[in-house]
């Protein structure tokens, strides 16, 4: 079992910046992949980052990229989320997540077993 909590979400002027963490505990492993998906209202959960827990690489949305930088910290089991140049349409709930297993898919929520409770971010224009 791996429990995901995330913190740092909060309100933020348009083109502010704002860290999250997603503190891991229990079985991590380097196969694992680790993901940051957002909901906004009435849309689907979609894909915003993810990395492997070992390795160098990383993956972004379209919509992200430039702007949001995932990194990790093994010796804290933490895995950060820094959103630069936040827009009003990145606001929504932000949820990490982990694969159980290796998983060459990791831009899909399918893969991911475990689910953090997701931290608020709201960009006012």
């Amino acid at each position: 079992q791996v429990q995901l909590v995330e913190s740092g979400g909060g309100l933020v002027q348009a083109g502010g910046s704002l860290r999250l963490s997603c503190v891991a505990s229990g079985r991590t492993f380097s196969s694992n992949a680790m993901g940051w998906f957002r909901q906004a209202p009435g849309k689907e959960r979609e894909f915003v980052a993810a990395r492997r827990w070992s390795g160098t690489a990383t993956y972004y949305a379209d919509s992200v990229k430039g702007r949001f930088t995932i990194s990790r910290d093994s010796a804290k089991n933490t895995v950060y989320l820094q959103m630069n140049s936040l827009k009003p349409e990145d606001t929504a709930v932000y949820y990490c997540a982990a694969t159980s297993v290796y998983s060459a898919v990791v831009r899909t929520s399918t893969p991911y077993k475990y689910w953090g409770q997701g931290t608020q971010v709201t960009v006012s224009s």
